[in-house]
């Protein structure tokens, strides 16, 4: 598979090293500074660059039918534009706050626990907390704000989440930037006589760079608006 990738930081080089000893050939790399190759011959494209250029990366890639992958965050006020976009070019979009095989295990946990805690609010209060690297740019993560949605959707006592919020019924991210920290995510439920608490934490950006790998290995043929939920059949 040819595979272009936009953007091109510490994201982008695990994802080609991971890329090739998976057998595929990287035609196309775009960053700041540097623009190689040539995107229309791509099978899919792989967007981790930084939120001020998504959109325009995304849109350029689906304009010539190149399906993409995008992990980027921070840009998300613009989701609905880029699938409505995909949609007339009759493309292929697949976002993923997290590609991490464990992380989105770990949002379906969330969701089953959340299901199961609706109603315990009197009881158990929740906290949600982040830790990333010093050089990431937005707060919160985009995993943190997936995991808070979730909960948000299956339980409605939870009107809505906020950084750092003390609101009863807002739900409380707190993030935190500590050196090379690749990711942890951290969800607590505290009641006066127990804690209930779910947690991932990543040791390295490489399962992060394999489930970006495997994500446009599924989509290459595909048309349509995706997940990692459709890669992983969760």
């Amino acid at each position: 598979m040819k595979i272009g990738l936009l953007g091109y930081g510490k994201m982008g080089k695990a994802i080609k090293e991971i890329a090739m000893e998976r057998g595929h050939e990287i035609i196309f790399i775009r960053d700041k500074e540097i623009t190689e190759g040539e995107l229309n011959k791509a099978d899919v494209a792989i967007n981790f660059s930084i939120p001020q250029s998504a959109v325009e990366n995304i849109k350029e890639a689906l304009q010539i039918q190149v399906p993409v992958v995008c992990g980027t965050t921070g840009w998300l006020s613009k989701m609905s534009e880029i699938e409505q976009f995909c949609i007339e070019k009759d493309s292929a979009f697949l976002y993923a706050s997290n590609f991490s095989i464990g992380v989105n295990l770990f949002f379906k946990l969330n969701q089953i626990t959340a299901s199961l805690m609706k109603g315990h609010e009197s009881e158990y209060s929740l906290k949600l907390n982040e830790i990333h690297h010093i050089h990431k740019l937005d707060a919160p993560s985009g995993t943190a704000i997936s995991l808070a949605e979730d909960i948000i959707e299956v339980n409605p006592f939870y009107s809505k989440w906020t950084l750092n919020g003390e609101e009863e019924t807002q739900l409380p991210i707190t993030s935190e930037r500590l050196g090379e920290v690749p990711g942890t995510h951290t969800l607590t439920y505290s009641s006066e006589v127990d804690e209930i608490k779910i947690e991932h934490i990543a040791h390295s950006r490489k399962g992060f760079a394999l489930g970006a790998v495997i994500a446009a290995e599924w989509i290459a043929d595909k048309k349509g608006i995706f997940s990692m939920s459709d890669v992983l059949n969760l």
